[in-house]
């Protein structure tokens, strides 16, 4: 069994497991651990330590998803962390903290992998864009199969404002939007993405996803649309095979 350890970094929990990464399970419980506050860099690199001492990983390098735009191992946005965390090498910091190297990436595109390695785009070809909707909204674009990184797509401009402060699914719980109320926002979003992308199949995630049959049939695009299938699992099983794949 060839096993790596994923790390996934949320605004309000980090989580870990060791994956099976054959099948894209997991090969251990999923241990979590709330998130610090703040979440500065130092604090989250200790809590990314604990996690990863609590699964019984041993080494020799584990992936970590972190909620940011990260390029050559540095963050270079910050969301639902703390702002200082822009300009730090965070690879150079996580590893210092657990002992070992790490692969770092977006959250989104880590859950993006997981979906396109063992999930709903597998075996897809074409142009394939996942979404996640929770907090806000997540993208990761894939072509052929391979990642296009850190695409930031919920921070499109729809009417002046970023599309996830309109359409995230943390909106449609803070305004008690109804499902027609706010796939409606939803269907604008996703006519401005084709306009630029014409992807050939949208995975809907986040979680939201979990409660697609409410809501997917009001979904309207050229594209395919279905539902992702492993949920709040991606981020890690994405975040071990991207460590997977970096060695």
């Amino acid at each position: 069994m060839t096993t790596s350890l994923g790390i996934d970094v949320g605004g309000s929990g980090i989580k870990g497991a060791l994956v099976d990464l054959a099948i894209g399970e997991f090969a251990t419980e999923r241990i979590r651990i709330r998130t610090p506050q703040p979440a500065t860099p130092d604090a989250v690199a200790a809590t990314i330590a604990e996690v990863a001492a609590q699964t019984g990983w041993s080494g020799p390098k584990l992936g970590c998803a972190l909620p940011a735009v990260v390029t050559a191992g540095v963050v270079r946005t910050a969301a639902n962390i703390d702002a200082s965390w822009v300009g730090v090498d965070a690879c150079a910091l996580i590893a210092s903290a657990v002992g070992t190297p790490v692969t770092l990436l977006n959250d989104a595109d880590a859950a993006g992998l997981a979906e396109m390695r063992f999930g709903a785009g597998r075996g897809e070809e074409g142009t394939v864009l996942l979404l996640t909707f929770g907090t806000g909204i997540g993208s990761a674009l894939f072509s052929g199969g391979s990642l296009v990184p850190n695409t930031e797509l919920g921070h499109l401009q729809i009417d002046g404002v970023d599309a996830e402060l309109r359409a995230a699914a943390r909106i449609q719980e803070e305004e008690q939007l109804t499902y027609p109320e706010w796939t409606s926002r939803v269907n604008k979003y996703l006519a401005a993405v084709e306009r630029i992308l014409w992807p050939d199949l949208i995975v809907i995630g986040g979680g939201i996803s979990k409660e697609h049959a409410e809501f997917l049939g009001m979904l309207e695009s050229r594209a395919r649309i279905v539902p992702a299938t492993l949920r709040n699992q991606a981020g890690i099983i994405g975040a071990a095979l991207a460590c997977q794949e970096a060695t």
